[in-house]
């Protein structure tokens, strides 16, 4: 007979999203199972390819977790400049920290150590019980809780399900949730590369014919994570370029701004589709980050995204639970629902739009272009906003990413 273990909340991924929702909803002293399909290490040597463009609200949630201070400063990179240009134009806008006396406007951190960061603070909790190398394999829902069996046979059950299983969601997949979706056409590369000139703690973005490109500042003066967006047909020529040839492209993309490049890890690619689940809560069951939604990742906002759906499940969790009121009652999910529903499809539709006007060398879409850059690169009040905007400050920001929290 096997016996079932019974918590709050069971959290399926435990990846940036689940952990930090986990660790919230521990402080808010609630007991919380998270269960792993792999496992966390400690990240050394080289910079991983996969890396994000951490921003102020979501530094203030990880600081406000506890996990920030486990992050190796010499593996964060802060970038006080931003530069965006239409590299067949003449639009451009330069971004400064400084013009709106903050240091920073955020930080590119390899995913791996936000992921360490997190499963290491989640380790001191002792309400939080993170079961790593384990595949759920089967999620019941009732009226009054979920069960879910991992593939070990154990048992659990839990007021509510936050699957955080990202793109692939094995949960939305058997709960038969719709996805909206569309594929962007684009493959993005990545890779490490080092750059004759100093990146300047500026992180770059180039719209190009063919898709955007991004080079992003990491933790040595001429290293950078690049993001390079384009059709699956560049893809493979680019790919199967060796090393020095594939530097000279992408040189020239960057009209040698940082002098030649030359790549210094190995290549990946990987397709990008625009993904929208119909529901982001049913009864006893709320989808977060990529799980509910995945943007085209030109503006880096993916994961600042998923962690504002953390720290808003955290904040609703926190406020049903003070009240006495069941956390899986889909009545107590729908406002949620509707925030999180609201703010990835604004976001979505942000993407979109950037993607379209940028794409392609169309004489009026080229004129547009020139005009909105140069127009926001010079209006003050305009630039203001969009700094703001991209450091993650907004007006509905949940209680963890707008406010350091007393202790």
């Amino acid at each position: 007979m096997f016996s079932t273990k019974t918590y709050d909340v069971a959290i399926v991924g435990g990846g940036m999203v689940g952990l930090a929702t986990a660790i919230g909803l521990a402080n808010a002293d609630l007991n919380v199972v998270v269960i792993d399909a792999g496992t966390t290490q400690a990240v050394s040597g080289e910079p991983k390819l996969r890396v994000s463009a951490i921003n102020k609200a979501s530094q203030q949630l990880l600081e406000n977790l506890g996990a920030w201070q486990y992050l190796d400063d010499n593996r964060v990179s802060p970038y006080q400049k931003m530069s965006v240009w239409d590299k067949d134009g003449l639009g451009k806008i330069e971004f400064d920290a400084h013009s709106i006396s903050e240091a920073y406007l955020g930080s590119i951190i390899e995913n791996d150590a936000i992921s360490y960061a997190l499963a290491k603070r989640a380790s001191e909790i002792s309400n939080i019980t993170h079961i790593e190398n384990q595949r759920l394999e089967r999620v019941a829902f009732g009226e009054r809780e979920a069960w879910l069996t991992l593939a070990n046979g154990d048992n659990v059950s839990a007021a509510v399900v936050v699957a955080a299983d990202g793109a692939n969601s094995w949960v939305r997949q058997q709960c038969s949730i719709p996805l909206t979706f569309w594929d962007y056409g684009h493959h993005a590369i990545v890779a490490t590369v080092r750059t004759e000139l100093a990146h300047d703690a500026t992180a770059r973005q180039a719209f190009l014919p063919g898709g955007p490109l991004a080079m992003l500042p990491l933790y040595d003066d001429n290293l950078c994570s690049i993001v390079w967006s384009v059709s699956p047909d560049q893809a493979e020529q680019l790919l199967a370029l060796d090393d020095i040839e594939f530097g000279k492209a992408l040189t020239a993309a960057l009209d040698g701004r940082l002098g030649m490049c030359q790549v210094v890890s190995e290549r990946q690619s990987f397709s990008l589709r625009m993904r929208y689940a119909r529901h982001f809560a049913r009864h006893r069951l709320v989808l977060a980050g990529d799980a509910a939604h995945t943007i085209h990742p030109l503006a880096g906002q993916g994961v600042n995204l998923g962690f504002l759906d953390a720290a808003s499940i955290i904040d609703t969790f926190t406020e049903l639970h003070q009240q006495g009121k069941d956390l899986g009652e889909y009545s107590h999910l729908r406002a949620l629902e509707r925030w999180r529903k609201a703010e990835a499809m604004e976001m979505i539709a942000t993407m979109e739009g950037f993607k379209r006007l940028f794409a392609g060398s169309n004489p009026l879409k080229k004129a547009m272009r020139d005009i909105g850059l140069t127009l926001v690169d010079n209006v003050a009040g305009l630039k203001t906003v969009f700094i703001k905007q991209a450091m993650g400050n907004k007006m509905t920001l949940p209680k963890l990413c707008r406010e350091p929290i007393s202790s």
